[in-house]
């Protein structure tokens, strides 16, 4: 994992891996007989990391309780959150996704499912979301969360502002974008 989070997929070569881990190729050659397979298996490492953090969309408690509008902040900052924690990791993956079929393809797999998550407790509120259709809100507020948080992890925070942005700033201002437009700011 650190040599794709330091050096991007270039780096995580068996050479480089069977080094840092001080071991001789064939124990690595034992587990993954190509470069792709060992870089998919790293991914998926990584892959598991984010899921772990996912959970907490699971957790009932967590939700329970809270008014429209900080739930919807509080499930939107759960996301940008994911995105900050793993945020090395994500620059490699998201960077290598645009010439890399099957990363693409997972990462995708990933995002729909992150989606879901934040749909899923954010319609537990959909009763106060100002649309014909709430699900397809929601769907799209998570869009707009999701393409900032790749845009941002990917770029830099400096990339799509004049001045860079800091993460705290973010967060709370997405939460509000997300209320705003779900809530039509009715601060509920």
């Amino acid at each position: 994992m650190a040599l794709l989070e330091d050096g991007g997929s270039e780096a995580c070569t068996i050479a480089a891996v069977c080094e840092r881990a001080q071991v001789a190729p064939r124990a690595l050659y034992a587990r993954v007989d190509t470069k792709e397979a060992l870089f998919l298996a790293v991914y998926e490492h990584g892959i598991a990391r984010l899921l772990a953090d996912q959970e907490a969309f699971a957790d009932a408690g967590r939700w329970a309780g809270l008014a429209p509008a900080d739930l919807v902040r509080a499930a939107v900052a759960q996301v940008t959150g994911i995105f900050l924690r793993h945020e090395r990791f994500l620059r490699a993956v998201v960077l290598v996704s645009a010439a890399h079929a099957e990363v693409r393809r997972r990462g995708s797999d990933h995002g729909r499912l992150l989606g879901d998550l934040f749909a899923s407790v954010v319609l537990r509120v959909s009763d106060a979301v100002r649309h014909d259709d709430p699900e397809a809100a929601v769907r799209s507020c998570f869009g707009t969360v999701f393409a900032t948080s790749v845009i941002r992890v990917a770029y830099g925070p400096g990339s799509a502002t004049p001045a860079p942005v800091g993460d705290d700033a973010v967060v709370a201002d997405l939460g509000e974008t997300a209320v705003r437009y779900l809530l039509a700011g009715t601060g509920d």
